[in-house]
C-alpha cells in the first residue's frame, strides 16, 4: 500500500461563528482585541491583519484547501481551529455554544473531503467542567478524531486538578488532544519585533508540556494521545535542565520518572523551521513521536513542509515515520478505542 502523507497541524478559519460571538459579547471582543493589540504591538497587528485576510479563502474553502495540499503532495490534513477561536474569556454559556457550533462547523468542513480531511473540534478549557460534554460532542456526536485546546486559559493550567475527568475521558475516547498556544502570558514584554509568536509559542508549549510532565498527568493516563504544536516550543531543547531539577530538587518529583522519558510518549509536529532542532527533537523523542505539521496556511508555518522534512537529511525509515507512518499509529489508536 502506499504510502499516506499526513499534515497534522493545518487550521480552518469560522467566520460564522466570529460573527455570532460578536453579535452576542461586543464589548468583550472588543476588550478581547485591545488586549490583543496590548500583547502584540500596533506594528506587527498592521501586519498580521492583511496576512490573514489573504488567506481566508484558504482558511475556509475545502476545495481549494485540497488543491493546495495536492500541490505540496500531502494526502491527509488533520484541521483545527484557528486559536482565535478559543475565545478564553467567554463565560459558560458561550463557551459552551461556541465549541458545541465550532465542533459542527468543523466537521461541516471535513465533510467536503472525508477521505483527505480530518477535524480535531473545540473544548472550553477555560471551564474545566464543561470539556467532558465538549470533548463527547466533538468525538461521538461528529466524528471528529479529537479536540484542539490552548496552553493555558484564565487561571486553569493543564496542571489543574480540575481538568482530571477530562483526561480520563480523553484516554477513554482515544482521542487525540492536539495542544496549539493562543496568546502568552508574557503579554507586553514581548509586544514588538513580533516576539509574542516567535518567543512567546515556544515559550508556551514549553510551559504548558512542563504543567502536564511535572503534576504526573501522563502517569495517570498514559494512554493519553497528545500532540504538540511548533516541536514542544522550547521543552525538547532544555529538557536536560528539567532533568536536573527533577534530580536534585524535592518540589520538581511530581512525575514518577525523569521528564525526558515522557517525551517518547508526546507526539511533536515538524513546525521548527531549523532542520538542527528537527534532528534534536527526533534524538530526544524518538523517530515514532514526530509528525508532519505546516502550520497552514499562516506565514509562521512552513509553505512546502515535505521539502522541508527532506531537506534534513534523516535515514530513510526515520523520514517515512514522519510522513505518515507515525499519523497512521495514532489514528489507529484513536479509532480502536473509539470503536470499544
Amino acid at each position: 500500500m502506499r504510502r499516506v502523507i499526513t499534515d497534522v497541524h493545518a487550521h480552518v478559519l469560522l467566520p460564522p461563528l466570529q460573527q455570532e460571538v460578536e453579535r452576542r459579547a461586543p464589548e468583550a471582543v472588543r476588550a478581547a482585541a485591545e488586549l490583543e493589540t496590548l500583547r502584540h504591538g500596533p506594528e506587527s497587528q498592521a501586519v498580521s491583519g492583511p496576512m490573514v485576510g489573504q488567506r481566508i479563502p484558504r482558511l475556509t474553502d475545502p476545495e481549494l484547501r485540497i488543491q493546495e495540499m495536492d500541490r505540496q503532495g500531502v494526502d491527509v490534513q488533520w484541521v483545527s481551529a484557528s486559536p482565535n477561536h478559543f475565545y478564553p474569556w467567554a463565560e459558560p454559556p458561550l463557551a459552551r455554544w461556541v465549541a458545541l457550533e465550532g465542533n459542527r462547523l468543523i466537521a461541516e468542513h471535513v465533510s467536503h473531503a472525508p477521505d483527505r480531511l480530518l477535524g480535531l473540534g473545540l473544548t472550553p478549557l477555560q471551564h474545566p467542567d464543561l470539556m467532558v460534554e465538549c470533548l463527547d460532542d466533538a468525538v461521538g456526536n461528529h466524528g471528529l478524531i479529537g479536540v484542539e485546546i490552548s496552553s493555558f486559559a484564565g487561571d486553569v493550567e493543564l496542571s489543574d486538578a480540575r481538568l482530571e475527568p477530562f483526561w480520563a475521558r480523553a484516554e477513554e475516547l482515544g482521542a487525540i488532544v492536539f495542544l496549539h498556544p493562543f496568546g502568552c502570558s508574557l503579554d507586553e514584554r514581548l509586544n514588538r519585533f513580533y516576539l509574542a509568536n516567535t518567543v512567546g509559542q515556544p515559550v508556551e508549549n514549553a510551559v504548558a508540556l512542563s504543567h502536564l510532565i511535572f503534576a504526573g498527568v501522563l502517569d495517570a493516563h498514559p494512554d493519553l494521545l497528545l500532540v504538540a504544536a511548533h516541536g514542544g516550543g522550547y521543552l525538547p531543547t532544555a529538557i536536560g535542565r528539567s532533568d536536573h531539577a527533577w534530580r536534585v530538587r524535592p518540589d520538581a518529583r511530581g512525575c514518577k520518572h525523569a521528564p525526558s522519558t515522557y517525551l517518547r510518549r508526546i507526539w511533536f509536529d515538524t513546525v521548527v523551521h531549523d532542520h538542527g532542532a528537527l534532528r534534536h527533537l527526533i534524538e530526544v523523542a524518538g523517530a515514532e513521536q514526530v509528525v508532519v505539521g505546516s502550520d497552514y496556511p499562516f506565514d509562521m508555518g512552513l509553505e512546502d513542509p515535505l521539502a522541508f522534512l527532506r531537506g534534513a537529511g534523516l535515514p530513510a525509515d526515520t523520514e517515512e515515520l514522519i510522513l505518515g507512518g507515525n499519523a497512521a499509529q495514532l489514528l489507529t489508536r484513536h479509532r480502536r478505542r473509539a470503536a470499544q
